[in-house]
């Protein structure tokens, strides 16, 4: 039996360590993969700042990690998409309340996944580049395609245009840069956000027109855009974003729905040590006035809203959707961008903090990477 090491969360708010994990062997239609690249996102660092004032439904300690890239190690009863060896990219959904099991998070040597949420790569593809994608791609289905949210046309290698218009609002994020490609997968005209450095970014991805969101006329200039057009609803990424979106589709036909994947608040400034209640009471305020704008800015105005958790699609048709059919033709044709680019950070697990403490930071148009030997 394989040895396995993970970079451990051992308690509330405390620094990762790397030590001894078990190795677990895959269930019926699961894998194990055999990891070579994992990415950070900010929900891991949330976590560790925040101990149990999130996902208060884990108990330390904890693998955490979401997204991760490697080879298939060991494959279960049923599984006849994968073979030992295979290079495969896959959501790891150990944080998931449904799964919350150690064995399934990302930042160790072997991990357990469904062979639904896992799909291969090609030669082409290092394991770095490959890891940016899973939590990106899965919140981005989740809120296009979900039947609880956007419910767009399902994507394709072969897109047909439905003469639509979808608002993507944070372009240059890891969600959006997903989003943009799987909303023109499905055929929509992409309407969406970025900082102007980041302009040609968005429309390498599939954009056909960018606005800035700092300018004080970005919901007027976007409405003007869409003037004529049918628009599809809007997916909001970032703080400040679900206002503006709100604002735009009330102004504009079409369907009348916000998916929303971001919290209305930053988290950056919770402290790395002592209580974090204090802040975190702080930040009440400002959560119980986003709550009442949003209630008037919606139910006021006919729009729906809903918030994305980025996994929920594992447990729905949009999962094996997305990974069993659309991605691994959409990767082995050239016709997905593994988007945005790997920052690697490092080499080995003992390089984890470094990248929960760069990735705090803030990034734009790129994802924090370990690679793994």
């Amino acid at each position: 039996m394989p040895t396995n090491t993970a970079a451990w969360l051992p308690a509330k708010r405390a620094a990762l360590k790397v030590g001894p994990a078990p190795y677990t062997p895959p269930g019926a239609k699961e894998i194990v993969i055999r990891n070579r690249a994992v990415a950070v996102n900010p929900v891991d660092w949330f976590k560790q700042a925040a101990g149990d004032l999130m996902f208060a439904w884990i108990k330390y300690p904890f693998v955490l990690g979401s997204d991760l890239a490697g080879d298939v190690a060991e494959v279960g009863q049923g599984v006849t998409r994968f073979k030992v060896g295979d290079r495969v990219v896959g959501h790891a959904l150990g944080l998931d309340p449904k799964v919350n099991r150690s064995s399934e998070g990302a930042f160790q040597a072997y991990t357990v996944i469904p062979d639904h949420m896992v799909s291969p790569i090609p030669d082409t593809l290092s394991y770095e580049s490959a890891a940016v994608l899973p939590l990106g791609v899965s919140t981005a289905a989740c809120g296009l395609f979900q039947d609880d949210h956007l419910a767009l046309r399902p994507p394709s290698v072969t897109p047909q245009a439905t003469g639509e218009a979808l608002l993507i609002w944070g372009a240059a994020t890891s969600v959006g840069s997903n989003a943009i490609q799987l909303a023109v997968a499905a055929g929509y005209e992409v309407i969406t956000t970025a900082s102007p450095r980041n302009f040609a970014y968005a429309k390498t991805l599939g954009a056909g027109q960018v606005f800035d969101y700092n300018s004080k006329t970005v919901v007027a200039d976007i409405v003007a855009a869409l003037k004529g057009r049918t628009l599809a609803g809007a997916l909001a990424i970032g703080s400040t974003s679900a206002e503006a979106c709100l604002d735009v589709v009330h102004r504009c036909k079409g369907r009348k729905f916000v998916s929303m994947a971001s919290f209305p608040i930053s988290f950056d400034s919770l402290p790395k040590s002592g209580s974090v209640l204090p802040r975190f009471l702080m930040m009440t305020p400002a959560l119980a006035a986003f709550g009442v704008r949003l209630w008037f800015k919606s139910r006021g105005r006919g729009i729906k809203t809903n918030f994305i958790f980025g996994s929920s699609l594992a447990f729905n048709a949009v999962g094996p959707m997305i990974y069993a059919e659309f991605l691994p033709k959409a990767l082995a044709e050239g016709k997905y961008l593994a988007a945005p680019d790997p920052l690697v950070v490092g080499e080995g697990l003992g390089r984890m903090q470094a990248a929960f403490d760069r990735q705090r930071q803030g990034v734009s148009a790129a994802k924090v990477v370990v690679s793994l030997p």
